[in-house]
């Protein structure tokens, strides 16, 4: 099968996930429109808009299913579905979160959620609308963004982060670490809580002694070899779901503190090793954590095996492949 991504680049996926389809003999590329500081470049074409309309017939004639990320696709006006829908060719759309997110709806459910990024409402309901016109099927990486298209499409499907495994030693913390090091990379301070954070992390340094780093701005691979270091890592304490930092912290063995909406906790696997933490809690679950060495070690090495079990992108590639074996044109 020949496998189209595109065309914005979220954490890396359309690359992680190319990488696992091509192993299992297909091939997958992605075509990223979408460029930033972290440079994902694994299994990408980086192009831009003239250069998708420069090669938009090659592209068609080129692959057999097409599937669309962060609610892009080959043309700003969509009219390229109805073009691949003529040629009977597969199609899926897989939302992320922003690209979607009703800033009311996410409110109601959510008394910490920052929606800053996401576009008004009534311009995701009418892209939502266009899209799902011709597309039938989504994918969405957990309940928190299910929500917001369920409504939309025939059928939507939810599947995990995925990371390239083999790229991330696990590195547990040390129980004799006299002075742990907190780590934060927000690629987006107010959707991550960074405030809250940082705000928690000068009441704790009168009363325990660690260091803190704020890591922005750097390439993807230069911020892993930073994680690795670390003893306690926070990532996001607004959204109500995890991402792919505590993902990838959790590949690497390191604790993670997120904030899971309560309501969404039973509808990830059992035995997520997070901690679940938001604005109002972070004093006392940093506190814990600084205290007990040996939980930071237990809890990275629930954290290395939760991630071999359920995000690696080999896993994922099989839930993909069976979603695409069923998908009707």
């Amino acid at each position: 099968m020949k496998i189209f991504h595109g065309t914005t680049e979220i954490a890396g996926q359309m690359g992680v996930l190319s990488s696992a389809l091509k192993r299992k003999g297909h091939c997958s590329v992605g075509y990223n429109t979408f460029h930033s500081y972290l440079e994902y470049t694994d299994h990408l074409i980086n192009t831009d808009e003239q250069g998708l309309k420069e090669r938009y017939q090659e592209i068609l004639d080129t692959y057999d299913l097409f599937h669309f990320h962060y609610g892009t696709t080959l043309s700003t006006d969509f009219s390229d579905l109805s073009e691949i829908r003529k040629r009977k060719k597969k199609m899926i759309m897989h939302h992320w979160g922003n690209d979607v997110r009703f800033h009311d709806q996410a409110r109601r459910n959510n008394p910490y959620v920052y929606t800053g990024d996401s576009p008004p409402d009534e311009i995701i309901h009418a892209k939502l609308k266009r899209i799902s016109k011709h597309i039938k099927e989504a994918i969405v990486q957990d309940y928190e963004v299910y929500d917001y298209v369920k409504e939309y499409y025939e059928k939507v499907h939810v599947v995990p982060i995925a990371i390239e495994i083999a790229s991330f030693q696990p590195s547990y913390p040390s129980v004799q670490k006299d002075r742990p090091l907190i780590l934060h990379a927000p690629t987006n301070p107010d959707f991550k809580g960074t405030y809250y954070i940082e705000e928690a992390i000068e009441r704790l340094k009168g009363q325990y002694d660690f260091h803190y780093r704020r890591i922005e701005k750097m390439k993807h691979e230069e911020v892993i070899k930073l994680y690795e270091e670390a003893d306690i890592i926070i990532d996001q304490v607004r959204c109500g779901s995890y991402g792919l930092l505590s993902v990838e912290s959790m590949a690497l063995g390191k604790p993670v503190l997120t904030y899971i909406r309560p309501d969404l906790v039973s509808t990830f696997p059992a035995g997520l090793p997070i901690v679940n933490t938001n604005p109002d809690l972070l004093d006392e679950q940093v506190k814990q954590l600084l205290e007990n060495p040996h939980l930071r070690r237990e809890l990275g090495i629930r954290g290395r095996r939760y991630v071999e079990t359920y995000h690696t992108n080999d896993v994922v590639a099989e839930q993909l492949l069976k979603i695409y074996e069923n998908i009707k044109v």
